[in-house]
């Protein structure tokens, strides 16, 4: 005989209750790692912390950057899953004509404005939204209020903050996390990008910070044991871009040997990827001489290839200059000397290593690595792009990804589940055993 609805309320109820840690969203301790090529964790022999990681998690062959392969745009085409053209973060020096506003890395007050950063919705502040908190460790621009709202918490972005810097904001985290004040915390760390700029992605230095790191992931990854969070937490590491050598001062491209400079208005950066204002009556004739430049190519807006989703950001020059792989674009080496301190006239370490590159150029590849119970465990999968990482993050929280464009097809394969409801395992496990227990009341 069937069961009347009054008797099932209080049963469904209790029903709930005691199925409802299945239900569970387990949280995301978030790791930025900027400047980590895909290969720097090649020997997971001598790195047992990212070792580990792998063998309970996911790791995809490289992670492709948005073009350009700088540090700004690459952040915010990760947190929001937008190219660089939709989100408008297209450079890590932005000028802004209407208002004469700059943006510059670092620590410029202008760079702050809604202006440059209102432009999409990054992950944390949709959070934020819902009413989840949220916990940033020297993320840069964590302190920039966007679209009305700010993190819950956040360390300001502190230059190349030490492991020991690190390992606190790691305790921090994983602490929060455990008692359910924090839903995401992110944590940022740049030593792996410094010391790819001052000694090229293939010395001893670099070997010597990713060590470094690799002890402050054993750290987690104990931490994380003592606290019982291995399969209470998702645990997700990604870079913004790679790195790759240069020969410098051999291989820079010196602008004033082929235009009269004085017919700039405005220059934004040096390196790999230069923006140009031209007076608009010279705009032809600084166009042609610099697209005779080799190793060097120099397009007018409507020009930029569409593959490079940039030519429709709202801060992009009329003329944009992109080096070709290993060369730096300056106004004139002199310009460029920083000289050691000593009387071997040698220029200073930081200019051996260099990104921001087309990105189908393999240097300028980044990394991805998941583990937790969300995740696959010791699975390899095939590469995914910088714009798929947000699809993965608003997997693992159960938000509702806004518009992106990023493929969930190349990451479904990462998740325990690949189902339309997006559902991990372990919940439908539980939603099967709720629904027979129900049917088996009713009989």
């Amino acid at each position: 005989m069937a069961v009347s609805i009054c008797v099932l309320v209080p049963v469904l109820m209790l029903l709930v209750a005691a199925w409802g840690p299945c239900f569970a969203i387990h949280p995301v301790l978030v790791f930025l790692i900027d400047g980590f090529r895909y290969d720097y964790m090649d020997d997971l022999n001598s790195l047992p912390g990212f070792q580990e990681l792998v063998s309970r998690g996911v790791k995809v062959d490289y992670m492709t950057p948005d073009f350009p392969t700088l540090s700004y745009p690459n952040y915010y085409s990760l947190m929001t899953g937008r190219h660089c053209d939709v989100h408008q973060m297209i450079g890590n020096y932005m000028w802004d004509k209407s208002s004469g506003k700059e943006f510059l890395i670092g620590t410029n007050p202008d760079s702050t404005l809604p202006l440059w950063w209102n432009g999409s919705e990054p992950l944390w502040i949709t959070l934020e939204k819902l009413g989840k908190n949220v916990f940033m460790y020297y993320w840069p621009g964590c302190e920039v209020e966007i679209l009305g709202f700010r993190p819950t918490f956040c360390e300001m972005y502190s230059h190349s903050p030490s492991i020991g810097q690190l390992t606190d904001s790691i305790e921090h985290a994983l602490t929060l996390l455990r008692s359910e004040d924090a839903n995401m915390a992110a944590i940022y760390y740049e030593k792996i990008d410094e010391e790819g700029h001052h000694f090229g992605p293939d010395s001893p230095q670099i070997k010597t910070a990713v060590q470094q790191l690799d002890t402050a992931m054993q750290m987690l990854n104990n931490k994380m044991k003592e606290k019982n969070m291995v399969n209470q937490v998702n645990v997700v590491l990604f870079s913004d871009h790679g790195m790759t050598k240069i020969q410098w001062m051999d291989k820079v491209i010196e602008l004033d040997k082929y235009i009269n400079m004085s017919d700039i208005v405005k220059m934004m950066d040096r390196g790999v990827i230069v923006s140009i204002w031209v007076k608009e009556e010279k705009f032809q004739k600084v166009h042609a001489a610099l697209s005779k430049v080799p190793n060097m190519r120099a397009y007018a807006r409507d020009e930029i290839p569409k593959r490079f989703h940039y030519k429709g950001g709202k801060f992009v020059a009329p003329l944009t200059l992109i080096a070709a792989p290993g060369w730096f674009i300056a106004q004139n080496k002199a310009n460029l000397q920083y000289w050691k301190n000593d009387s071997s006239m040698q220029p200073l370490a930081w200019q051996n290593g260099w990104h921001g590159y087309d990105n189908q150029f393999h240097d300028m590849d980044g990394f991805f690595l998941a583990a937790g119970p969300d995740f696959k465990q010791n699975f390899h999968a095939a590469p995914i792009q910088a714009v798929d990482v947000y699809n993965v993050l608003c997997h693992t929280l159960e938000v509702k990804p806004l518009p992106n464009n990023g493929s969930w097809s190349r990451v479904e394969n990462l998740l325990n589940s690949s189902d339309s409801l997006h559902l991990p395992t372990t919940q439908w496990i539980c939603l099967m055993a709720l629904l027979g227990t129900l049917l088996a009341l009713c009989q």
